[in-house]
């Protein structure tokens, strides 16, 4: 079964969202439950395809998971971790890519695990090489298998000197809980640092692992034998918030993002003001609005954190497409991100797409010879069409190009949309959205 989405487009978005706990945070610290020898509470957890998988994988292999009907709560007791068939596992293949995470934590847990082959969005190469080079150097033995990948350890996991050529968050979350409970120390160099790294840390450390950042991009983990469990809340989802607020300006809209955390956007933020977005800062969260000027173009490279975040990018250049000007834009995280702007083409908007790095710094795509770097040159009015949501960012990016559009727009493939965006569809309907659902097999 399938849903499809029916817009009819011309409608600003103005009311109230909720943002609850990252998507790239919550399900790692569900996997880092494996790791104590007590039950854990993960509290702001967000209703999203990624929870419901790594829940699946973690009952699987003996975890009891239980949640909170009225606060959504977790509880993941894991005193009773075992060895899931591989047959069962294999059920799960193509859903995500959290499964590899759990190899650590399993192998310090049951002395084995078994990965099924993995999903995601379709935006680049993200090889699991990192991952398994990293078990590997730990002493973990890999053995490729029918449907997946079998690691063990017979002889446990040890600390190791790490270094990666690319500061790769997964690679980041597969050494720090690998490292914990590894016999000795780890270091590693070349270490992502973004928010969501450092608040899986917060986790780890709250269950008694000994980890300390330093300023240079390395991470030291003093390993240790045994692990509590944790309660901890997690950070808000600063992919979802900032993907409202472009959806805000696109639709020349007016939205209260409830949850927003200033201190982990503050790159989106500046970047926002100088396209000429509105913004008004609370406690509780951030209100987006559209001034009712004119955007502005501007030069725009992605980069890892701190610098501008690639998820936010996709959303931003449907803004840009609304810009007075010529904008560019280097992507310099991923490679095939830009696929997703040959349906904007289609709708209307001037967008080139470029082999070259059209940024202040030549990146690692530059002779690889990827469509990395966009111009966008605006304004152009944006007419309805109909869309196949190619992943989750590019996804939001077309939904809020269609509510902006003048026309109706049929969009498929939106269940990809669930593995991020909690209550999606719920949360347009409040803002005011003027679309259709309907089911097909």
């Amino acid at each position: 079964m399938s849903s499809v989405l029916t817009i009819r487009g011309g409608v600003p978005l103005t009311g109230r969202v909720t943002v609850r706990g990252a998507k790239n945070l919550v399900p790692k610290a569900m996997v880092a439950a494996l790791l104590g020898s007590e039950p854990s509470v993960l509290r702001n957890v967000p209703e999203i395809k990624d929870v419901e998988v790594v829940t699946s994988l973690l009952q699987l292999h003996g975890v009891t998971v239980v949640k909170d009907p009225e606060s959504g709560d977790l509880t993941l007791d894991p005193k009773d971790a075992k060895t899931a068939s591989s047959t069962a596992i294999d059920a799960h293949a193509g859903d995500s890519r959290i499964p590899i995470l759990l190899c650590g934590p399993l192998i310090h847990a049951i002395g084995e695990a078994f990965i099924p082959d993995l999903g995601g969005c379709k935006i680049g190469d993200r090889p699991i090489d990192y991952h398994l080079n990293v078990l590997r150097q730990f002493g973990a033995v890999v053995e490729k298998r029918p449907g997946g990948i079998h690691i063990s350890a017979p002889n446990g996991l040890h600390g190791a000197k790490i270094s990666l050529p690319y500061p790769s968050v997964g690679a980041t979350e597969q050494v720090l809980l690998s490292a914990t409970r590894a016999e000795g120390i780890t270091e590693l160099i070349g270490a992502a640092t973004e928010p969501e790294i450092i608040d899986l840390i917060a986790v780890l450390q709250k269950m008694g692992a000994i980890i300390s950042v330093q300023t240079d991009r390395t991470i030291r983990i003093e390993g240790v034998k045994d692990l509590r469990g944790y309660n901890h809340r997690a950070l808000p989802d600063r992919n979802e918030s900032a993907s409202w607020a472009s959806a805000a300006l696109v639709t020349r809209g007016d939205i209260f993002v409830e949850g927003a955390s200033q201190r982990d956007m503050m790159t989106f933020l500046n970047t926002y003001r100088k396209v000429g977005g509105g913004m008004d800062i609370g406690d509780d969260g951030i209100r987006f609005y559209h001034q009712g000027g004119k955007l502005s173009p501007l030069v725009l490279e992605t980069d890892v954190h701190p610098g501008f975040m690639t998820d936010w990018q996709q959303p931003l250049v449907v803004a840009l497409t609304q810009a007075e000007g010529v904008s560019i834009v280097h992507e310099t995280v991923y490679e095939n991100r830009f696929g997703f702007t040959e349906a904007l083409a289609r709708m209307g908007a001037n967008i080139q797409v470029h082999r070259e790095c059209l940024g202040s710094v030549p990146c690692r795509f530059g002779q690889r010879n990827f469509l990395h770097s966009a111009v966008i040159s605006g304004p152009t009015p944006l007419r309805g069409t109909d869309i196949d949501i190619p992943d989750l960012r590019g996804g939001f990016s077309h939904l809020i190009a269609a509510l902006a559009a003048t026309g109706t727009s049929r969009v498929t493939g939106i269940d990809i949309i669930n593995r991020g965006y909690e209550r999606f569809t719920e949360k347009l309907a409040g803002l005011g959205a003027d679309f259709d659902i309907t089911t097909t097999k």
